[in-house]
């Protein structure tokens, strides 16, 4: 190892095996790696954790509201997935993106979420670098891997009737103002990622690798710690097993193409080698951002559930439209279903996080889960207010059990992108501004 990853996982406990290095949940009782034993190994701060799980064409506005705060909190029938955590969430209401509105439909509402820039339209890509890569560029040194960014669709390429490019559509998270972050889309090569596996070690299992480390670590840790390792090691090997099933469909993938003379890309799931249940995509790619941020891999994650103008379906539902389709018709039982389909994805993400014990807190109170949609209305493709929620309390640094009514503050008042800066502020980078804001969000 150089000295460079000594010092990012030098507070992490970590198991060692053939071709392998995991790095493990905080545990008390093990002197952290690269430490003389006889120090004391007392934990500083936490690290603060960011992540953003994206929906498209809007929500049911019937549906998503909340009232009350803390254990008051009444939730509407979409937002009912959080009910158990309500009281480490909050309710956003009116923000909005000003470069977002009087652009046209999709593209132009979407391509900037996460920046606010202003888009270019035509051949040329031009917008800005989104809040989670600024992050990643000043913070993501301190851990393994700067960011992850994931989606659950495959970017689609062409252009939008307004003249944008459909990569604004794709992609949520940008690297600069013309290119976005690759999205990993495959739940394998994303474990991959998580664990260094290459080649023939995928062939064997990760606890497989470590499990003579992992012994010896067990016989020195407390109870209290080995039943946090045993659950830590249980929980990979379960993702492992689901990751092995979609590794076939994969490598089927690729063959297919090749035999087809066309990108894996261009055909549809599961032909492509996605899995064909997006439920369990989904879950999938929640578990490894949870694993991420447990073993402080990475601290910052961008999961597009959907692209904007998705064309996923919903059998499960019962709903016979596509998303984008659906999405027209935004007051529809289907649509509703479909709604709080999304929300039980954070709310699913949430829980994991937050059974996840980290000093006398969770990783989730130790986290600022965002999820947010590019428009309110689907119908009319509204985007003068976007659904917002947060689940976690970010190191105590953000209050939570909140229903926080941006509506009638003033457009002034109610930007997107003063709330990005003070989750910039509260991750410790002070900036003086990010996209079209130069002023924190009040009451946050």
């Amino acid at each position: 190892m150089n000295k460079l990853t000594n010092r990012r996982i030098g507070r992490r406990t970590l198991l060692r095996g053939a071709g392998v290095t995991m790095a493990l949940p905080w545990l008390d009782s093990i002197p952290v790696w690269g430490l003389d034993p006889s120090v004391s190994t007392k934990q500083g701060p936490f690290p603060k954790r960011f992540a953003v799980l994206f929906m498209a064409c809007g929500v049911h506005p019937d549906h998503w509201w909340a009232k009350n705060e803390g254990s008051e909190m009444e939730l509407s029938e979409c937002l009912a997935p959080m009910e158990p955590l309500k009281q480490k969430l909050n309710v956003i209401q009116g923000l909005f993106n000003k470069n977002s509105t009087g652009v046209g439909i999709h593209p132009g509402q979407t391509g900037n979420i996460l920046s606010g820039a202003s888009l270019q339209k035509g051949a040329e890509l031009r917008g800005g670098i989104s809040v989670d890569q600024l992050l990643a560029n000043h913070l993501g040194q301190e851990t393994a891997q700067p960011s992850m960014v994931l989606g659950c669709e495959q970017p689609i390429t062409g252009y939008h009737e307004t003249n944008f490019s459909m990569a604004y559509s794709s992609h949520i998270s940008w690297q600069n103002a013309t290119s976005p972050v690759p999205m990993e889309v495959y739940p394998s090569l994303a474990f991959d990622s998580l664990f260094d596996n290459r080649g023939s070690r995928r062939n064997k299992s990760v606890l497989d690798r470590v499990k003579e480390h992992a012994e010896r670590l067990s016989r020195q840790a407390s109870a209290s710690d080995r039943a946090k390792l045993d659950e830590y090691l249980t929980s990979v090997r379960e993702v492992e097993k689901r990751i092995e099933r979609m590794r076939g469909d994969q490598d089927r993938a690729i063959e297919r193409a090749k035999t087809q003379g066309k990108p894996a890309i261009t055909m549809p799931r599961p032909d492509n080698g996605l899995p064909e249940d997006i439920r369990e995509h989904m879950r999938l790619m929640c578990d490894i951002i949870a694993l991420a941020f447990q073993t402080d891999k990475t601290r910052f994650a961008t999961l597009l559930l959907c692209r904007d103008i998705s064309g996923l379906f919903y059998p499960f539902l019962n709903v016979r439209s596509a998303h984008h389709s659906a999405s027209h018709n935004e007051r529809s039982e289907d649509w509703k279903r479909v709604t709080s389909f999304y929300c039980s994805q954070l709310a699913y993400l949430a829980s994991r996080l937050d059974a996840m014990p980290e000093g006398d807190a969770t990783v989730l109170d130790h986290s600022c889960l965002l999820f947010v949609n590019n428009m309110w209305s689907g119908s009319k493709h509204d985007s003068t207010k976007v659904p917002l929620l947060t689940a976690g309390g970010l190191g105590g640094t953000l209050q939570t059990g909140r229903v926080l009514d941006y509506t009638e503050d003033g457009d002034d008042n109610r930007k997107l992108c003063s709330f990005y800066l003070s989750i910039l502020h509260r991750m410790g980078l002070k900036a003086d501004h990010f996209g079209d804001a130069d002023q924190t969000l009040a009451r946050l």
